[in-house]
């Protein structure tokens, strides 16, 4: 027995267990509405929760000698309106996504697929080619539905407040380089997906799970060097405090920096941001103009610490890990509904379709029905995010103590300062309701790290044995 049929077995045995899917005629589409309309009301209720928040007259108490109450009001007044739009969003894309379901919206977008490709002399016997047409029309109506909520939130919420940078030419710019990009790199990786398909039958699981991950290490070379110029515009730190800074802690820490850049991220908005990128033999951080322009040194050397507590205990590789767990279940359990009729049947597609379900509508349905798991698997990432956050705090604190790092003295207290400053600037929501905060947050609230900061740098400042790096 050769390694194809060895890993096949697992999903074979789950493919026996989910055969029903292939006979029996569901009420698929119900299911779908029946649990995106309890997620919606779930979300809706947490809003309200949050929503009463943004009565609060003062800051938390252990914020209040740090945040000015003018500060603290607009902040009040931003996160105010920022929810009574998510509110509108929420029902808006809820009315929007049920009624497409409904009328059957899939079924509509591959016939239009077939019409584009036919209008190139195409037939439907090019299932790739279709496959690829019915994306953009799928692409495009989504985009379409979502860009008036996207046009009130840049030129109205976010201009309101002061955070807006972005012109009506830039929007648009962005918005045809957006649909460009997916084109030029979804294109590309639709085929070799839907190829693999056809290449290995049932047994495409190992294989497609090869090609995702060598994409995804391909992303790693395209986006700094393709995709993230053609938004923002990357250039060499200039020389100075700031840069010897970063150079020494790197360079204490024997993370391996090859290249450091300011981004100007003030060419859309004002927020701030720092973060890295790369292979692990070859690292790049990038920080934002607006972060530079806004914190001191020792502001944005402890941030960037922070960021390289992530590097220093894997962090991103155990996210990605964790992704590609989550991706080989899912995989894993496709085959039942690649060849489910009753599954198209029930989401409006005529016989003559479902009968042979194409590829890359049985995958979106089936990722359609399978909401429920992937709601569960995004909160619990979520969770394990946040204990990440904290763990960083943690090593930045003890990068004197614990590691040796010349000049990191204090630096839980100086991350705590540059923490609050990125908050007031950002004018952040200070007051969050627990039960939103644990669905929605991947970092934790500004209290909640500056508690554990406090907490650190105590342990921190205690004897603790030298560790090598």
């Amino acid at each position: 027995m050769g390694i194809q049929e060895l890993l096949y077995i697992p999903v074979k045995a789950i493919q026996e267990k989910l055969s029903f899917v292939e006979t029996d005629p569901l009420p698929w589409k119900s299911f779908a509405l029946a649990v995106s309309w309890t997620v919606a009301l779930f979300e809706l209720y947490l809003l309200s929760r949050q929503y009463k928040y943004y009565s609060k007259q003062a800051p938390p108490a252990a914020l209040k000698e740090y945040v000015p109450l003018d500060k603290f009001q607009k902040s009040q007044a931003y996160g105010k309106d920022k929810a009574q739009l998510s509110f509108f969003k929420t029902i808006y894309s809820q009315i929007w996504d049920t009624a497409f379901l409904y009328y059957g919206g899939y079924a509509i977008c591959w016939s239009a697929g077939g019409q584009v490709i036919a209008m190139m002399g195409y037939g439907p016997e090019y299932q790739i080619l279709q496959s690829i047409a019915f994306s953009m029309v799928f692409a495009f109506i989504t985009s379409m539905s979502g860009l008036p909520i996207s046009i009130y939130s840049t030129f109205v919420l976010e201009e309101k407040h002061g955070f807006n940078k972005t012109t009506p030419s830039l929007f648009v710019t962005d918005m045809l380089k957006g649909w460009a990009l997916g084109f030029a790199l979804g294109a590309p990786f639709l085929s070799v997906f839907l190829y693999i398909f056809n290449w290995a039958g049932d047994h495409f699981v190992p294989w497609l799970i090869g090609f995702i991950l060598a994409f995804q290490i391909l992303m790693v070379f395209l986006y700094p060097t393709v995709i993230q110029p053609l938004f923002n515009k990357l250039t060499p730190l200039p020389a100075g405090e700031l840069r010897n800074r970063i150079e020494a802690l790197a360079s204490s820490l024997k993370f391996p920096l090859k290249h450091l850049y300011e981004i100007d991220g003030s060419k859309r908005s004002s927020h701030s941001n720092a973060y890295f990128f790369g292979l692990p033999w070859s690292k790049h951080i990038v920080v934002y103009d607006t972060l530079i322009k806004n914190a001191k040194v020792d502001g944005v050397e402890a941030v960037l610490a922070h960021e390289l507590g992530h590097w220093f205990y894997y962090h991103p590789t155990q996210l990605m890990l964790l992704a590609q767990i989550h991706t080989i279940g899912m995989l894993a359990c496709f085959p039942a509904f690649l060849h489910s009729t009753p599954l198209l049947l029930s989401f409006d597609f005529p016989s003559s379709v479902a009968i042979h379900p194409p590829v890359i509508i049985a995958f979106i349905l089936y990722q359609t029905v399978l909401s429920p798991v992937d709601t569960f698997v995004n909160f619990g990432m979520h969770a394990i995010s946040r204990k990440f956050e904290f763990q960083a705090d943690r090593f930045a604190c003890e990068l004197h103590s614990r590691y040796k790092v010349p000049g990191t003295q204090g630096l839980g207290k100086r991350l705590g300062e540059a923490l609050i400053s990125i908050m007031v600037d950002n004018l952040a929501t200070l007051w969050t309701d627990p039960w939103y905060s644990a669905w929605h947050h991947t970092h934790p609230t500004l209290t909640e790290r500056l508690k554990a900061l406090e907490r650190y740098e105590a342990d921190a400042n205690k004897s603790v044995p030298k560790k090598e790096l």
